[in-house]
């Protein structure tokens, strides 16, 4: 039995190698990336990424010969890439976006969730879709592509809107609810998440919208380091599983469409593009 853990470990490279070192996965979550990856009342990690995550270290565990412990560290938009690139995180688990720009210093899963970009609104506000903020004041989340994807808008259409970064989602709905911003452009389902929240605090009626048509395509996926064949295939070959034995599915419906802690539901069915992805995730052959 030594001889054949001895004989893994030497076989081993990468992320593989180093879990299996450490006894422990790193997992980078966001603190309000609802409902993939955010802080219970009890301060723990959860969400629907954070479940997938789970399933991804059991599957690293038995790859390994080993039981391997999860140590979590919070990352923020801006920080995700390089904690990923830099050794800091294994894994992150959060709401991000599989681009080919990201895809130059980080590895990304098969996706998980499909969104773009919207707009968030106070209920009465005169804006209405992209066009309107034009003189007015956004709120987006530091290195995020919706981030981006807002600055390319005032430049193409020359809109002359004011872009106020701030270090997480919470922070930014945070400024419309002080008024301090007219809108909150972030993905779609992370709004519809912050509408839920707003409405089991205040135990009714939300007052805030989202507004207007997709401004990106953003698929998400859970971040891994570059370069790392080893992973690469466990992290392939694991979602596939996940997908055909309707594991996936089972944590949409946990976090889409039942009750979340907060008592709120999203409501949200899966779109036909992440059923068409996890079916032919499912079918993928080796």
């Amino acid at each position: 039995m030594a001889s054949a853990q001895a004989q893994t470990e030497v076989e081993l490279t990468g992320t593989l190698a180093k879990v299996r070192n450490a006894g422990a996965v790193t997992i980078g979550y966001r603190e309000s990336s609802i409902p993939f990856s955010y802080l219970n009342a009890r301060k723990e990690p959860i969400g629907y990424s954070v479940e997938l995550c789970k399933q991804l270290v059991d599957m690293v565990s038995e790859a390994v010969h080993k039981t391997l412990a999860i140590k979590w560290v919070p990352v923020t938009a801006a920080s995700r890439i390089d904690a990923v690139a830099n050794g800091q995180v294994d894994l992150e688990c959060g709401s991000t976006t599989s681009n080919l720009e990201r895809q130059k210093r980080v590895a990304f899963s098969p996706t998980i969730f499909v969104s773009g970009t919207k707009l968030l609104v106070k209920k009465g506000s005169p804006v209405k879709e992209y066009r309107d903020l034009a003189g007015k004041t956004v709120a987006v989340t530091a290195g995020t592509t919706n981030e981006k994807t807002m600055k390319d808008l005032a430049v193409r259409f020359k809109l002359d809107m004011n872009i106020v970064s701030s270090a997480d989602h919470a922070e930014s709905f945070g400024l419309v609810k002080a008024g301090k911003a007219d809108a909150f452009a972030t993905d779609d389902v992370l709004l519809f998440g912050f509408i839920a929240e707003d409405k089991a605090a205040t135990k009714g009626q939300s007052d805030y919208q989202v507004v207007g048509d997709f401004l990106s395509y953003d698929p998400y996926g859970v971040m891994y380091r570059k370069d790392d064949p080893q992973m690469a295939r466990l992290v392939n070959e694991s979602f596939q599983v996940l997908a055909q034995d309707g594991e996936i599915e089972r944590q949409y419906k946990r976090w889409f469409l039942r009750k979340l802690p907060s008592g709120i539901s999203l409501d949200l069915a899966m779109s036909p593009q992440l059923e068409t992805i996890l079916q032919t995730m499912a079918v993928k052959s080796e």
